[in-house]
């Protein structure tokens, strides 16, 4: 019989608003502590030696992951300036090489292609291989990216321990390949070169892991001489620095939760100073892209000023406080998502009865003769999918005739569309290979309805394999959900998922409140005093696929991560009934831990999503009411137990700490919970990097699901 590792108890009293509260596990928090580092190698050994019968599935579903990936591959090239930019992959490689080749002159607009075997196109010049960067690293993300206007500079910056820090390094582009000696530790992600190639901004981050200062590198000098151009001493906004398409202006934009401030330089002038557009303003967000319309230049703006799913006005650049153009006004039913801008035209995205869209409208062009009228009303591009997902895909220069789109759904893989916007030819330019026998024929995706306990509807997704299940017929299924940040979780294919649904699995996914997928009002509905309904609309999708006998608690899983890992623990405590397993990955399962403490990373910023617990006596006992740690029970009182539980985390997560996980397990097992608790010791909040690692980690995560759901393992 295994017996799962025990960590000590080592009480730690919290108190606030007179509730005292007494912490077991919080001294697992430091990862530099011997002890602690011994107790989560432990359960990594538990964990494996617990999951050995699904050693042999595991490797089925890798295998088959990687038999359905075309390993050497690459993407469709986007052309800025004088050059066609691509990445590409090979087989046996975990990760992806940065390429380029050159355009055939101005008017070359149309991308370069070779045969499907994915190899180097001919005249390519490698930027840079993360394969060779990351030779001696057990962990390697790619943080910034960027070249000089003229081509011949890179800027790259690479984090290799998964804590979101980066170092910028410079490369010549010229047959040297020589590396500067420019070399700036400890940045955020997203640093770029100014139009002029003399200077690169970044951005820093303080003690709480945010960005929160912005600074001016010039070329060939040392990181010490480097200039603070803004610093952001509200601790609830993140900063970020770059530059429009048109490369007009440099732009520094500050970010809440709920509200946001930009300013913009004019970027032939570098070392100038940044002016705000609009000054923040509590609950208003914006953003800004830059346009030329009649010959000045204008901004367009979404905002939320007033208007609840946002609009859309254009300013005058240079007096962006002055009056406002009405281009798109406020429609309950339409939530504007953004404006992208170019020269001839502008692409605006936005979501409708829960699914993105895309529309493009011409820009007027300068000096029309007279009389001459151009078509500038918006003209929405139809799919005709039931579920799909549409967006702007790489969109890099301001002067191209093509908008580059991303499309996708349950069933469709992943699309590139190049739209010519003055014709509306829409031309297909790459769909994402699957190897051997897919035949998205074989496959239903459908929306249903739940009713939450309040009556309000909630939309449920769901894919499924026509000849292996019969929705009369309760089937094994994983359910899926996220609800917070009004991120939307929406239709869109994945190769991995595939040995899910042949193996007979339902894949369902419930567009919980908090999200964004009805508009801004279903992500207002779901945050600070009202969270609870996230959960409770889970629930009900729950209860609802169990009640029109698609599925049964003994075959249903449900599935979520980070703050949808929060959602997982919270459903376990409030609905145990309807699952047969929980899987949460980096989940948020402490948050009131958390939340208290201002000196951990993302704590203040949070407080506009989940509340003030410090301050507000109603935010504590509301977030205690459903925090999971906080609600760990036994089953008395006819509650049903807990089903087998699945938490997997990483020791570097700077966003959610790997202690949650580690603290909610331990605290599981007190009341005789069957709960795992896998480690990867050498990742960050997106785990382990490298794509055949990534693929065993979800094979890992899948062949624990089929188990959990009673799903066959070999597919038949």
């Amino acid at each position: 019989m295994l017996t799962p590792p025990v960590p000590k108890k080592r009480p730690i009293e919290r108190e606030h608003h007179g509730d005292v509260v007494v912490d077991d596990y919080e001294w697992l928090r430091d990862k530099d502590d011997p002890e602690v580092l011994a107790h989560l190698h432990e359960e990594n050994a538990f964990t494996k030696a617990r999951t050995e019968h699904l050693a042999i599935l595991q490797e089925q579903i890798f295998d088959e992951i990687k038999h359905r990936t075309k390993e050497t591959d690459l993407s469709v090239p986007a052309r800025e300036g004088d050059w066609w930019y691509y990445s590409r992959t090979v087989e046996g490689q975990q990760y992806g090489i940065h390429c380029r080749v050159p355009a055939n002159g101005p008017d070359d607009w149309e991308p370069p292609v070779t045969d499907d075997s994915g190899a180097p196109l001919p005249g390519e010049q490698i930027l840079l291989d993360d394969n060779i960067e990351a030779e001696g690293h057990e962990f390697y993300a790619l943080g910034s990216f960027d070249l000089t206007a003229d081509g011949r500079t890179l800027l790259y910056a690479v984090d290799v321990e998964g804590d979101e820090r980066y170092t910028i390094r410079l490369r010549s582009l010229d047959d040297s390949g020589r590396e500067y000696s420019d070399v700036i530790e400890g940045t955020a992600a997203g640093a770029v070169f100014d139009p002029s190639g003399r200077y690169l901004f970044y951005a820093t981050v303080d003690e709480a892991w945010r960005p929160d200062t912005i600074w001016r590198h010039e070329v060939g000098t040392e990181a010490s001489a480097d200039v603070a151009i803004f610093s952001e001493p509200d601790e609830r906004f993140w900063l970020g620095v770059g530059l429009t398409r048109s490369r007009k202006y440099l732009v520094i934009e500050a970010g809440s939760n709920i509200t946001s401030e930009t300013r913009l330089l004019d970027a032939s002038d570098p070392t100038g100073s940044f002016e705000v557009v609009w000054p923040r303003k509590d609950g208003v967000e914006y953003d800004v892209e830059h346009v030329v319309a009649g010959g000045k230049d204008r901004l367009l703006i979404t905002h939320n000023d007033g208007a609840v799913n946002f609009e859309l006005v254009s300013v005058a650049a240079d007096d962006p406080q002055g009056p406002r153009r009405m281009l798109l006004p406020h429609n309950p039913a339409v939530r504007i998502e953004g404006v992208d801008g170019f020269r001839d035209f502008v692409a605006l995205e936005y979501r409708r009865d829960g699914l993105p869209r895309v529309a493009v409208a011409k820009v007027p062009a300068n000096g029309l003769p007279a009389g001459a009228t151009v078509d500038d009303t918006l003209h929405e591009l139809a799919f005709d999918e039931e579920l799909f997902s549409v967006g702007l895909g790489g969109n890099p220069d301001w002067t191209q005739p093509t908008l580059r789109l991303g499309y996708t759904s349950f069933v469709t893989p992943s699309t590139v569309l190049d739209l010519v916007v003055a014709t509306g030819e829409r031309k297909l330019r790459k769909r994402q290979a699957v190897l051997g026998d897919y035949d998205p024929t074989r496959y239903a995706q459908r929306r249903e309805w739940a009713t939450a306990d309040d009556g309000t509807r909630i939309p449920i997704s769901l894919v499924y394999r026509h000849d292996l299940v019969d929705l009369g017929v309760p089937a094994p299924t994983l359910l899926y959900g996220y609800g917070a940040y009004e991120h939307s979780i929406d239709p869109g294919f994945g190769i991995p998922r595939l040995s899910l649904l042949d193996r007979g699995m339902v894949f369902a996914v419930a567009h919980v409140r908090g999200g964004g997928e009805m508009g801004r009002l279903w992500y207002e509905h779901g945050k600070k005093l009202e969270k609870r309904n996230t959960f409770t609309d889970f629930a009900a999708a729950a209860r609802h696929l169990i009640d029109e006998d698609v599925t049964a608690p003994d075959r249903l899983v449900a599935q979520g991560g980070s703050a949808g890992g929060l959602l997982i623990g919270a459903v376990a405590n409030l609905a145990p009934k309807y699952f047969s397993g929980f899987l949460a990955e980096v989940p948020f399962v402490d948050p009131l831990t958390s939340i208290l403490d201002p000196s951990l990373p993302l704590t203040v910023i949070e407080w506009d999503e989940w509340g003030n617990p410090l301050d507000d006596e109603e935010v504590y006992s509301y977030m205690k009411s459903y925090s999971p740690l906080e609600n760990v029970h036994d089953g008395a009182h006819g509650g049903r137990h807990y089903p087998p539980i699945l938490a997997v985390t990483s020791l570097n997560d700077t966003r959610v700490l790997y202690v949650e996980p580690a603290k909610w397990v331990a605290r599981l097992r007190e009341v005789g919970a069957d709960a795992l608790l896998k480690i990867e010791m050498a990742a960050g909040h997106g785990g382990v990097s490298g794509r055949y690692a990534a693929w065993r980690e979800r094979a890992f995560s899948y062949a624990w699901v089929i188990d959990a759901a009673g799903a066959h393992p070999s597919g038949e």
